[in-house]
């Protein structure tokens, strides 16, 4: 794909994977648009970063959930600043009352998640992040019309479930950026995608094998962009 020339390549690099993934939730799936209410989920993730800068662009209001305190304080010094910050940390706040607070009780229009419980504390795997929400805190925060976009590809929904959805008008779609990669239609687009992200410096090449080291140990939630 031709990068355009106002766009540098670390910018070009940055974007392409999750600022395809951001894009796809947002303007294909979600048709995010000025003055609509988003809430992403793990904001401080890559993807989230980034979809929140995107949304931020669209003209949209953001809510966001931080999974730390640091994550809370790196997503206050975001610029443009403006998202709405849930600290979960500490597992004392509900996601979807806060959220339904925020809207004044009309809910979320278009949701971001970062996978879902789908079972009960008891019931789910240990392995499970317990700080993400269940599916059904975020079916009650959706908005009626509300665009529901999930990366888990195992969601489950119960006959209540859908019942909840169905008298919202609400719509559950299915993150999966792949899909560009299988369809001749959509490969011309990713023009469309290299755009100006908020980034941190990219790292020389004489650094890049303590930063690997650095994200293969999960001591950092992020990517990094490599300068030759």
């Amino acid at each position: 794909v031709p990068k355009p020339e106002k766009v540098c390549w670390a910018e070009a690099a940055a974007a392409l994977r999750d600022g395809l993934r951001a894009y796809t939730a947002l303007h294909y799936l979600a048709q995010v648009s000025p003055g609509t209410s988003v809430l992403v989920l793990d904001g401080a993730s890559p993807f989230g970063t980034i979809a929140i800068q995107l949304a931020h662009h669209r003209g949209a209001k953001v809510i966001s959930t931080a999974h730390s305190l640091e994550d809370k304080q790196y997503l206050e010094r975001l610029r443009p600043a403006g998202a709405r910050v849930i600290d979960v940390s500490h597992g004392k706040i509900d996601v979807a009352e806060s959220c339904l607070e925020e809207t004044g009780g009309l809910g979320v229009g278009i949701v971001l998640d970062a996978g879902v419980r789908l079972y009960s504390a008891e019931d789910e795997p240990a392995s499970r992040c317990q700080l993400l929400p269940h599916k059904h805190d975020i079916i009650t925060l959706l908005g009626v019309g509300g665009r529901w976009i999930t990366t888990e590809r195992n969601l489950q929904l119960d006959p209540p479930d859908s019942h909840s959805l169905f008298l919202k008008g609400a719509t559950v779609s299915f993150l999966n950026e792949e899909i560009w990669n299988l369809s001749n239609v959509q490969q011309g687009k990713y023009l469309d995608i290299l755009w100006w992200p908020q980034l941190d410096e990219p790292i020389p090449l004489y650094e890049a094998k303590v930063s690997m080291e650095i994200v293969q140990k999960n001591q950092a939630r992020k990517r990094q962009v490599i300068q030759f």
